[in-house]
C-alpha cells in the first residue's frame, strides 16, 4: 500500500514495457529539480572518465535521458523507437565496425540486458584500444537490499546463479543485483572470461539522494533545494559506503589482449 501510495501519478498503473513510459520518465527527470540534479552529476562522472579521443561515444538507454547536453560526439540510442534518439540499438548486437568507438555509457541499463556476455564481447569488438565501458548501476549493500526489495518495481536477485535472466520485456526484463554480481561477486570470473576489460573503478555511492528524489517512478520526496545538505550528508557515510550504497559507478578499460 505504501508503494502505491508513493508512485508517480504520470507512470502509475502503466505497462512498463510501453515505449511511451520512456517519454513520461523523461518528462518526470526534467520536471523533478532533484531528481535532474542528481542526472547532471552522474552524467558529469561519467564525462570525467571517458578517454580522450576523436572517436564517438555510444550511450544505450538514452531515451529518458539528456547525457547529450553533457557529453559531445555522443550517439544516443534506445532499444525501441523513441523521440530525440539517433537510432535503435540492441546492447547485444552492436551495428558498428571494430574499433571505431571511444566508449560505451550507460545509466541504469546493463542491468537490463538479458544476455551481459553478448554485451560485453560485442563492446570490446566496437570499442578502441584504451577505450571504456562507464555505467552508473544499482548496486548491493545491506542498505539497497532493503530498499531495492521493498520499495522498488524491478527484480533484484543478489542470488541469482548466473548472469543471464528472462527477457521478459525491455524495461521490465532485469535484475537490478547484476552489475554487483558480476564486478564484485564474480569478479574473478568476469576477469577470466573478459581479460580485454580491465575493471579500473567501482565506486558505491548515493544511499539516499536518488531514493529521496523518487526516481522516475516515485513522487519527490524532498524538494530541490535540499540537494547540497543531502549530498553533505551522504559524504559523511562515504567510509561506510559498502554497507549504504545502492548505485556504484563503474569504469571499465579496454587493454590489448
Amino acid at each position: 500500500m505504501f508503494r502505491a501510495w508513493l508512485a508517480h501519478p504520470l507512470t502509475k498503473d502503466r505497462d512498463i514495457d510501453d515505449p511511451n513510459i520512456t517519454h513520461l520518465r523523461r518528462r518526470i527527470i526534467q520536471e523533478k529539480p532533484f531528481l535532474r540534479k542528481i542526472y547532471q552529476e552522474w552524467y558529469a562522472m561519467i564525462g570525467t572518465a571517458l578517454p580522450t579521443g576523436n572517436e564517438p561515444i555510444l550511450e544505450l538507454g538514452s531515451g529518458a535521458g539528456f547525457m547529450c547536453e553533457i557529453i559531445q560526439d555522443l550517439i544516443t540510442t534506445e532499444i525501441f523507437y523513441c523521440p530525440n534518439i539517433d537510432a535503435v540499438v540492441d546492447g547485444q548486437c552492436l551495428p558498428f565496425a571494430d574499433g571505431t568507438l571511444r566508449g560505451i555509457v550507460m545509466t541504469d541499463v546493463l542491468h537490463h540486458i538479458p544476455q551481459p556476455r553478448r554485451f560485453f564481447a560485442e563492446a570490446a569488438r566496437c570499442v578502441r584500444s584504451g577505450g571504456s565501458i562507464i555505467a552508473i548501476e544499482p548496486w548491493v549493500s545491506s542498505w539497497s537490499r532493503l530498499i531495492y526489495t521493498k520499495l522498488h518495481h524491478e527484480p533484484f536477485h543478489p542470488y541469482a546463479k548466473i548472469w543471464e535472466f528472462p527477457a521478459t520485456g525491455p524495461l521490465s526484463g532485469a535484475n537490478g543485483a547484476l552489475p554487483w554480481i558480476i564486478f564484485e561477486r564474480d569478479h574473478a570470473q568476469f576477469e577470466q572470461e573478459f581479460p580485454q576489460w580491465q575493471i579500473q573503478m567501482i565506486k558505491p555511492m548515493m544511499p539516499f539522494r536518488y531514493l529521496i528524489s523518487g526516481g522516475v517512478s516515485m513522487r519527490n520526496l524532498m524538494p530541490g533545494w535540499t540537494f547540497s545538505s543531502w549530498r553533505r550528508l551522504e559524504w559523511l557515510f562515504q567510509p561506510w559506503m559498502n554497507h549504504w550504497a545502492m548505485f556504484a559507478q563503474i569504469v571499465l578499460r579496454k587493454v590489448d589482449g
